[in-house]
């Protein structure tokens, strides 16, 4: 996290860098629901950029959204180390069906501040998206934050995904 410094305010309460952060991040969350449904894909970047961006460890975490895309929730599923976190598919299905949301935005962090989509990073949302969609729910995108982000949507990475899934499905009902 930042080191705090404290900043006054004009009504004599004083903010830390994080308390400050913290707010931003609550007030762009409540922008985002009073729009109802998610339309900006920069405005979901910049509050990433604030939930996810001082983190000194990966953090993966999800908005849930209706049928309508509008955000039941933000949730921040799995904290890991420096440059990696396990993430468990069995665990994200049970939480989207605990919200009941008809799909998701998976998001994680890179603290290194490097947006470069790993290996790593393909994998598991190939796995997310086979094991989702099992259960009718559809992976909007997936967004990497650091120094900038990647979106696997913008890069046709989950279109991509998509099909790969879509092709193992059909040679397992063929084997």
């Amino acid at each position: 996290m930042l080191k705090s410094q404290q900043l006054p305010s004009t009504n004599n309460t004083i903010l830390t860098d994080d308390e400050i952060v913290d707010l931003a991040s609550r007030i762009l969350f409540r922008r985002l629901k009073r729009e109802g449904k998610i339309n900006s894909p920069l405005a979901t970047v910049d509050f990433l950029k604030l939930k996810l961006g001082n983190y000194e460890r990966e953090v993966f975490s999800i908005i849930y959204l209706s049928n309508n895309n509008e955000i039941i929730e933000y949730k921040e599923l799995f904290f890991g180390t420096i440059n990696s976190a396990s993430v468990y598919p069995r665990e994200v299905v049970k939480d989207v069906l605990r919200v009941n949301a008809a799909s998701v935005i998976l998001a994680h962090n890179h603290p290194s501040g490097n947006v470069e989509v790993s290996r790593a990073d393909k994998l598991i949302t190939g796995k997310l998206i086979k094991a989702l969609s099992l259960i009718d729910v559809e992976v909007l995108d997936h967004l990497i934050i650091g120094n900038s982000y990647a979106s696997f949507a913008e890069l046709n990475l989950l279109t991509q995904l998509k099909q790969e899934v879509e092709c193992l499905d059909v040679i397992e009902l063929h084997s």
